[in-house]
Order: C-alpha cells, then structure tokens, then sequence
C-alpha cells in the first residue's frame, strides 16, 4: 500500500514530466480534496496509507489536469467571499478579480440603508456575485440571471447549498425583469473579443464556455446593450458596478459619458490594471 508521501511526490513527477504549471501545488490541492483535508495537513500525515479507492480518484483527476483541464474544474468548487461555489464547464471560474469586486461592491453599499432595497446580478453564471454579496447583506433583496439555462441550473445548486435567499430568472440582460427596476445592479458581463479569444490561454479557450466570454467582435456589446437600457431600469440614486477588461477603460467610459451619470469611477486589480467600472445615476 502506499503512503501520502510517496503519493504526493509521484504526483508531482506526473505532472512536471507533461510540463503542467504549478504541480506541487496542483497536486497538494488535489490530494487535498481527495482526502478531505487542508493542504498543509498533507505534510503533517506522510506516512498515511492511501486506499485503493482515493489512488483510482486521485489518478482520474491529476489526467484531467495533465490534459489541460484547469484545476478548479477537476476539484469541483471554488471558495469565493466565504462562499462555496460549485464549478463546471457549464460556468466560468471565478476569478480573484471578481471576489475583489464583490468586496468592494458589499463595502460601497452597507453603509446605505439596504433594507429591502434590490439588487440584480445579470450575466451570472455560476452565482459568484449575487450570492456572495446576499450572504453579507442578508437585508438586500437579490436576484440572478444568465441567458443560459445550463449555467443557471448550477448557480441554483449553489444558491441552495449557500442556503441565501437568492431569485434565480432565465433570461438575456434585463428582459427577465420586465417593467422592473433596481437599486443596484452588477455584471461581469462576456468582454472578451473576437481577435483575443484565439490568444487566451488553453485552459480558458478550451474548456471555459465560450457564451460567457467574448463579448462581440469589439468586446464592448454588452456594455453597449446596457447603457441602452440601464437608465430605465435603475432606481434614482441608485448605482452600478461591471467587471471590464484590463485595456477597455475609456471605451467603457464613452459609453457612459452621458445623462444621467454621475460619479464614473474605474479602480484597479491586485496586478494594478483598470478592473472595475463604478457610477450611479443622478
């Protein structure tokens, strides 16, 4: 029988020999969860006999890694803002940038009375957002959307393993919430362009779904189709929060130059790139 240790190390050597970035740390992560235990567990039990069983899983999973399959897709899940959510090629990942954005979005509106006032998560997907930022402020009233009825059904797993009251609508942008308005609404909306798709990453290109990514031949139509309609849809006062790609900061701003905005903010990732579109409406 043989033991964590032993594992582990084959693991690694499995994954450096088909050139995978970070196998130590892919390994650690899978081993992990295959054993139901933190990484830094796993140096504390080296000698701890591997079952037959958590070998056959453990060999099922570092192939999928090994043909490019990313990492959080195999595990299954994500922590994201204190949440748990389920992930697969139904989804996105979600990414730190986006966890960066639902922080700040939480930290902009706790200090405004939010009982009982709406917010809208539109292009959903796997629920990141919508949840996250319910799970932090129990007194919204939260409800998400997505085109797709594949990625909704798995946002709905994880508004119910999240255990929040999150309304879970089908539909393109704001036509499930017909004659409907909103106190806040975010989006990480598709805004990749054509041209960029065929230069993103293996692991991106070809596993994550690519509705949820390009985002016309421009990268800006999703921006554009709100602006149309956002005026309409968000209450007086009211504000809006997108995620944009790291070189879209002035288009997006031109499409938002006019009335009734006010207060355009665009801040920064982690890796200092413009990331995240604010403003409100007078």
């Amino acid at each position: 029988m043989k033991h964590l240790g032993e594992v582990l190390q084959l693991s690694i050597a499995f994954l450096e020999e088909r050139q995978v970035a970070r196998p130590r740390r892919i390994a650690e992560e899978l081993l992990a969860t295959v054993l139901n235990c933190k990484r830094m567990d796993l140096y504390m039990q080296f000698d701890r006999p591997i079952e037959e069983s958590e070998l056959a899983i453990m060999r099922e999973r570092l192939k999928r890694c090994a043909k490019g399959e990313p990492l959080e897709y195999v595990i299954g899940e994500v922590k994201f803002l204190g949440c748990s959510i389920k992930v697969d090629r139904r989804v996105l990942i979600p990414r730190p940038e986006t966890e960066i954005m639902a922080d700040l979005i939480v930290k902009r509106i706790q200090n405004d009375f939010v009982d009982g006032k709406v917010l809208w998560d539109l292009c959903t997907g796997s629920g990141c957002l919508g949840i996250s930022i319910q799970k932090l402020l129990p007194s919204l009233s939260v409800a998400i959307s997505d085109i797709s009825d594949a990625a909704l059904s798995l946002a709905k797993e994880n508004v119910l393993a999240n255990q929040v009251p999150v309304q879970v609508i089908q539909g393109d942008l704001f036509e499930p919430f017909q004659n409907k308005t909103a106190d806040f609404i975010v989006a990480n909306p598709p805004y990749i362009s054509v041209a960029a798709f065929d230069g993103l990453q293996p692991s991106v290109r070809d596993y994550e779904p690519k509705l949820a990514l390009i985002g016309g031949e421009s990268g800006m139509l999703f921006y554009e189709r709100l602006a149309k309609s956002l005026p309409e849809r968000l209450n007086a006062g009211g504000a809006a929060f997108f995620e944009i790609g790291f070189d879209q900061k002035e288009a997006v701003k031109k499409i938002f130059s006019h009335y009734p905005w006010r207060g355009i903010e665009v801040l920064k990732d982690w890796s200092g790139h413009d990331r995240f579109f604010f403003l409100e409406k007078q």
